[in-house]
């Protein structure tokens, strides 16, 4: 099987200017197929506020009403999308921005619980791996935002970590795939409080433990869930800065067996 790296960004790695510039030059530098999922930073909580929306976080996760989903659908799919794919046009790289919704690439529906309306969030159905080895075979790097689509003309705001996810367990049929969730962080941090305490290697059992005592919690949560759903389907997994692991393999935790 060919190999394919699919890197996740967002977070401060996309609020940073200068950052987000040395991550593009790391992602570049990766050898063979390589697809680049981002979520949206900061930018579009600052400019809900901006305009008055409200744009509560549960879990990690945003509630996204009607005027949320405008905004966000501006801000990931636009702005931060494009701006991603011209910083990887400077540095030579054939990049293609997209969203969920272009080429039919991702299929979700509005998800349903019994307790929280979610609004506008979508959960993921089928990814179209026919369109994105299409893409990947012609040496194109893909840029996906995580704004997905019903099939019905509804545009929905799907986690970007569990959009990643998705595509690296569809793209596995057919790819040898790496999953990098890259944030400003090490790796899973033993203690949340000191950036070198992150360990080099996670499994189920000591993941639990640690959801139990609250050091894994907020934003890591969706993050680490998604991890272990793509590790569970024979996806290679880990979590890190990209920055540091471009220039120490030691750097990042990788997932693992119990």
């Amino acid at each position: 099987m060919k190999n394919l790296t699919l890197v996740k960004i967002g977070g401060n790695l996309i609020d940073d200017e200068s950052k987000l510039a040395a991550c593009l030059e790391a992602f570049s530098k990766i050898k063979g197929a390589k697809l680049l999922v981002h979520g949206g930073g900061k930018l579009a909580s600052d400019l809900a506020k901006q305009l008055g929306i409200d744009s509560p976080m549960i879990d990690g996760r945003r509630i996204t009403n009607a005027e949320t989903l405008k905004v966000v659908s501006m801000v990931y799919a636009g702005l931060i999308n494009k701006k991603i794919v011209a910083g990887l046009q400077a540095l030579n790289q054939q990049a293609i921005g997209l969203c969920g919704a272009d080429d039919n690439l991702i299929l979700a529906e509005k998800r349903q619980h019994a307790s929280i309306d979610y609004g506008f969030v979508g959960d993921v159905l089928e990814v179209n791996t026919e369109a994105l080895a299409a893409y990947i075979e012609q040496d194109k790097v893909l840029v996906l935002s995580a704004i997905t689509h019903d099939g019905k003309g509804q545009l929905l705001n799907t986690n970007a970590d569990t959009v990643a996810t998705e595509l690296a367990i569809a793209l596995s049929q057919q790819y040898q795939v790496k999953l990098i969730y890259s944030f400003e962080k090490a790796g899973v941090l033993i203690n949340p409080e000191d950036d070198m305490s992150f360990l080099k290697r996670l499994d189920m059992n000591l993941y639990q433990k640690m959801k139990e005592n609250g050091s894994i919690n907020k934003g890591m949560l969706p993050k680490a869930e998604n991890a272990f759903r793509a590790f569970d389907k024979g996806v290679q997994v880990i979590i890190g800065d990209l920055l540091r692991l471009a220039k120490d393999e030691c750097c990042g935790t990788q997932l693992i067996e119990c």
